[in-house]
């Protein structure tokens, strides 16, 4: 049972950061609706992929280091909110920092309870 709980806030995390970085890709697609030529459409849809690509490096940094991660994701909710304060709502803002926010409490959270489980195992294997 616990090793159920224990994969579950494992993969909850990175699973929510996968699909808020597809969510933020999607936004790039209206690119091909504008009319661009070849060069001006990549160019455009790199531009509109920076923020997936920054989402994509904190899954990564957040994967290996899940304190870093979290942390990073939580950073990156406080500075959409503080980067489009005066236009967006509150809507936006639960759409896009919200899904951030609650990755980057998920990663802290697992890397705060292996941290217990293995500090506990520790202390049990001391004589």
């Amino acid at each position: 049972m616990a090793d159920n709980k224990k994969s579950a806030l494992y993969w909850a995390p990175r699973i929510l950061g996968i699909l808020s970085m597809l969510f933020l890709a999607v936004f790039a697609l209206d690119v091909f609706g504008e009319g661009y030529r070849f060069g001006e459409l990549l160019v455009a849809l790199f531009m509109h992929l920076i923020p997936s690509f920054v989402l994509l490096v904190a899954l990564i940094v957040a994967w290996r280091k899940e304190r870093w991660g979290g942390g990073l994701y939580i950073f990156l909710g406080i500075l959409y909110i503080w980067m489009f304060w005066d236009q967006g709502d509150w809507a936006s803002y639960l759409i896009i920092a919200g899904p951030l926010f609650l990755t980057g409490i998920l990663f802290l959270l697992n890397d705060w309870i292996t941290r217990s489980q293995a500090s506990t195992e520790n202390d049990q294997q001391e004589p």
